[in-house]
């Protein structure tokens, strides 16, 4: 374990709760102390679901470890049952209660309960969230869908059927990738027979072995169940995660495949035009850095090479159990895979790569923030506004739509805000003119715009630097000594080229400020004016 400020997953316990959560008629009684009972604001606060988690918790205190904690679980389990009367029951523990070692599965097998048990051992030390969601899920989907060595088969001329795999509490948009994938479906003429966890229930999962095959929206979560109900019940599963639209065809002719039915002709799409337009070429070749889960990572590499005419010079994740993937895509664009959950490593890549856009998380979103790029988020984990009461699905031809929308804005706003910076000083933009729509009655102290710059900026301080961790270095002041080893420093920017440099767009100005003051320490310029700008830009266009 590692102590920070940030993690990419929470502890094991929070992906039982997902699924438990996702579900309906499950009971999660988990053996935690009282500070473990955090996670319940996830699903009320961040996705703002109108009703807590289906979770008791035991809530133990210091003073109770001298006692008898495994009586606490079992008191607990018992009254959680008798007031919640549940279809199944989901017992565990948490991380800080994991060192106890209670043992609670056998704990609550020893209560006898009317309703099955599914006893979770999730090394919360070990691995994290993701991987606990699939394995929760999975020990429900082998529990209440056992193995039948003599199943019927199904007759020749019904109507196919599937499952839908992979959808819990507190996903990204899966909600709305739901409704779309489920959609897309009915409408190839095929039945859908369960969707699991989101919205199932113990007696559902029990009827997913009527189904012809399995589509897998989320491997993350509907992968280990897939694999094992293709070995018990020999129902082969989609890989296609249709993410964009080129992926959307893919998943459609592989789920007619298995179907046994023919691929209809993919309808028209808006996002496949808009990336043609006008005003969208001038955004072919922009660099753009993306992480997030390897689901998401890999499919909007995909989209944005593809599909967008980006260029990836970045993609990573923090999902470990998925690095075979990310390091496959990563080749494809020639790039170095990014395998981490450290934020800080994260960040470090970001800012080498000089990306003109940024894909990924939360927290890249903060990353992007501090270096001045644009950022949209493609992967949990997310924030509250992440969670929209709109309809804004990121899977089929509707959310291709929303990726054009929601990736090509960032950078057409970033042209914007350039043109206003840019015309600041112009007598219908600068700061004190008033609306040109309210006629020309300006106050006369509005009427000249202001001073380009004060007097006292007669040599502009060091820029400030990034460094590997992606934290603003503050210049030095004037009166620290020179160390014998350390690089020349620039006596400053003179005040025309900071002038000039605010011409270029502020998602690349970084990248040329770093550029300009890299050309002139290399040659031993003391200050950066107008001309080393230019000699900058012609020596680094070569």
């Amino acid at each position: 374990m590692q102590l920070t400020l940030w993690t990419y997953e929470g502890p094991t316990h929070v992906g039982a709760m997902r699924v438990a959560t996702a579900m309906k008629g499950v009971h999660y009684v988990l053996h935690a102390p009282q500070g473990d009972t955090y996670a319940d604001l996830l699903f009320t606060m961040i996705e703002r679901r109108d009703q807590r988690p289906p979770v008791t918790y035991t809530t133990f205190q210091a003073r109770d470890l001298g006692g008898d904690t495994a009586e606490l679980f079992k008191t607990a389990a018992r009254e959680a049952y008798e007031r919640f009367q549940p279809q199944a029951m989901l017992v565990g523990s948490s991380c800080t209660a994991e060192l106890i070692q209670d043992d609670p599965g056998g704990l609550a097998l020893a209560l006898n309960l009317p309703v099955p048990v599914v006893a979770l051992e999730l090394p919360a030390y070990q691995r994290k969230e993701n991987w606990a969601a699939a394995e929760t899920f999975y020990r429900l989907v082998r529990t209440m869908c056992p193995a039948l060595p003599d199943a019927a088969p199904r007759e020749k001329g019904d109507q196919p059927r599937c499952n839908i795999l992979g959808p819990t509490a507190l996903g990204f948009r899966h909600r709305d990738d739901l409704r779309e994938i489920r959609g897309l479906i009915e409408q190839l003429g095929i039945q859908v027979n369960v969707v699991a966890p989101l919205d199932a229930t113990p007696a559902d999962l029990s009827r997913l072995s009527q189904a012809d095959f399995n589509v897998v929206l989320y491997p993350e979560v509907g992968n280990t169940a897939a694999i094992w109900l293709q070995k018990a019940h020999r129902q082969p599963f989609t890989k296609t995660v249709p993410i964009g639209l080129g992926a959307t065809r893919d998943f459609i002719t592989e789920v007619c495949a298995l179907a046994g039915i023919d691929a209809p002709a993919p309808p028209p799409s808006r996002a496949a035009w808009y990336s043609r337009s006008v005003d969208s070429t001038y955004l072919t070749g922009k660099r753009v850095f993306i992480f997030g889960d390897a689901t998401h990572a890999v499919a909007a590499a995909r989209v944005a090479s593809e599909e967008l005419g980006f260029t990836v010079v970045g993609v990573g994740t923090y999902s470990r159990e998925f690095a075979r993937e990310i390091r496959e895509a990563a080749k494809l664009y020639g790039v170095e895979p990014l395998i981490s959950d450290d934020y800080l490593d994260v960040e470090a890549a970001v800012a080498a790569a000089h990306p003109e856009l940024v894909l990924g998380t939360q927290m890249e979103r903060h990353i992007a923030k501090r270096l001045g790029v644009p950022c949209a988020v493609i992967s949990a984990p997310v924030h509250v506004q992440d969670f929209p009461a709109r309809y804004s699905p990121q899977m089929g031809f509707e959310g291709a739509n929303v990726l054009f929308d929601t990736w090509v804005h960032p950078l057409m706003m970033g042209l914007e805000e350039h043109l206003l910076h840019m015309f600041k000083d112009d007598f219908e933009f600068h700061a004190g003119a008033s609306a040109s729509h309210l006629g020309h009655g300006q106050r006369a102290a509005l009427a000249t715009p202001a001073a380009a710059a004060p007097a006292a900026v007669a040599v502009a301080p060091p820029a400030v630097a990034v460094d590997a961790e992606g934290s603003a270095e503050q210049p030095a002041a004037a009166s620290t000594p020179l160390q014998p080893s350390a690089e020349p420093i620039i006596a400053g920017w003179a005040p025309e080229a900071e002038r000039e440099l605010g011409k270029i767009p502020f998602f690349v100005r970084g990248k040329a400020r770093r550029n300009t003051e890299r050309f002139a320490i290399e040659r031993g310029l003391m200050t950066i004016t107008v001309e080393t700008l230019y000699d900058a830009k012609a020596h680094f266009s070569r």
